[in-house]
């Protein structure tokens, strides 16, 4: 997603068998840094990934002082969607 200064961000998203809902970013575009994060977020991960800053974002400094992420500092973040889980048992494409 691109940030409200211009700079890209990637955002995961980690949705669990029972519900649970986690969210991860990266500054530095890596898939698997923004989805071990949203993993470890839906509490699918015991220990929190590391996280060396990149932009000395509100996110980044929320993550490491262990505070919850404020998602909604960023406008883009709030406009994203997201698929619908799909129904237990399905195979179905979800659109």
């Amino acid at each position: 997603m691109r940030l409200a200064s211009g700079q890209e961000a990637l955002v995961a998203r980690a949705l669990t068998n029972d519900g649970k809902v986690g969210y991860g970013f990266s500054f530095r575009l890596d898939a698997a840094e923004a989805r071990h994060m949203a993993e470890w977020d839906a509490g699918e991960r015991k220990e929190r990934p590391p996280y060396p800053p990149a932009l000395d974002h509100p996110w980044e400094k929320a993550f490491l002082e262990g505070r919850p992420i404020p998602w909604d500092f960023e406008p883009g973040f709030t406009a994203l969607e997201f698929l619908p889980p799909l129904p237990p048992g399905s195979s179905a494409a979800t659109r």
